[in-house]
């Protein structure tokens, strides 16, 4: 389960078949080199916005392939770029709405390191990850609500979605710890 840009698929910078691969918090791929010009050019103090949807970039994850090659010199100054950026700007997202939106990737990205048996995650973010799922499931599915259902119908479902939501942005926030640090400090 290679975790890399579609079959086929070229950088929408340059329009070319991917060198250096790099996946942003949106989802979108780009060249590790070209998206750090886009980065340079446009302000280079501030973190860059995607050029496709125009959402802020606050995490840049190369290929495992591409940190493999990381011996060439060409390679290993693009990644030393990408490195500088995460450190910069990998913290968290600078708000709700940031992160809500950051939602479907970093738990898109779990689910496939959870699958893969090649890949593994830290036994403490394992077993962390696992606690926050089954305590939300065991409130949403248990008859004691703070909003009950029962008294307030629909409105009393507003609770469920909010341990639902919050649940899965603390493992979403777990999970793009792991990759800040598996990805700045490589």
């Amino acid at each position: 389960m290679e975790s890399g840009p579609p079959p086929n698929d070229l950088c929408s910078i340059c329009h070319a078949n991917f060198h250096i691969p790099c996946q942003a918090n949106c989802s979108h791929w780009f060249c590790a080199n070209c998206i750090m010009l886009v980065w340079q050019h446009a302000s280079g103090t501030s973190s860059c916005k995607c050029p496709l949807c125009r959402r802020p970039i606050t995490l840049l994850i190369p290929t495992e392939h591409s940190l493999s090659q990381r011996h060439d010199p060409e390679v290993a100054q693009i990644l030393s770029k990408i490195h500088a950026y995460n450190r910069v700007f990998g913290g968290q997202p600078s708000s709700f709405f940031q992160r809500v939106q950051d939602l479907p990737f970093l738990l898109h990205r779990l689910l496939r390191e959870f699958l893969n048996p090649q890949r593994s995650l830290p036994l403490v973010i394992r077993a962390r990850v696992f606690v926050a799922m089954i305590a939300s499931v065991v409130y949403i599915l248990s008859p004691i609500d703070l909003i009950p259902e029962a008294i307030l119908g629909i409105v009393g479902l507003l609770d469920d979605v909010l341990i639902g939501l919050i649940c899965f942005l603390h493992v979403a926030a777990l999970y793009r710890s792991v990759l800040y640090l598996r990805h700045a400090g490589s």
